[in-house]
């Protein structure tokens, strides 16, 4: 397996836990009270909306040429590193 699919079977991965957490926190949401349900609807808004963003960027990935994807790697994990702050953090403001 070469290092391009290495990396993106381990974004996916990635993805694959970011939803798991999202169905998690949705099913959260949806026990809570009408006014703290209100408000993580809109977290959990955008943290689909993160998830979204990251698989657009490893679509990017996985269309470019093997010569972009070398230019493109290290930019793109340091975008996935602060993707995966963001959410993290996100998650975080519900406990």
């Amino acid at each position: 397996m070469s290092e391009r699919d290495e990396w993106v079977q381990k974004m996916q991965a990635k993805l694959d836990e970011w939803q798991a957490e999202i169905d998690k926190l949705s099913a959260k949401a949806d026990q809570a009270e009408a006014d703290a349900k209100l408000k993580y609807k809109d977290q959990i808004e955008e943290l689909k909306k993160q998830r979204e963003e990251g698989k657009q960027k490893l679509r990017e990935m996985q269309d470019a040429s093997e010569d972009a994807w070398d230019r493109m790697r290290e930019g793109m994990e340091s975008a996935w590193d602060s993707m995966s702050k963001a959410f993290k953090d996100a998650v975080n403001r519900f406990k």
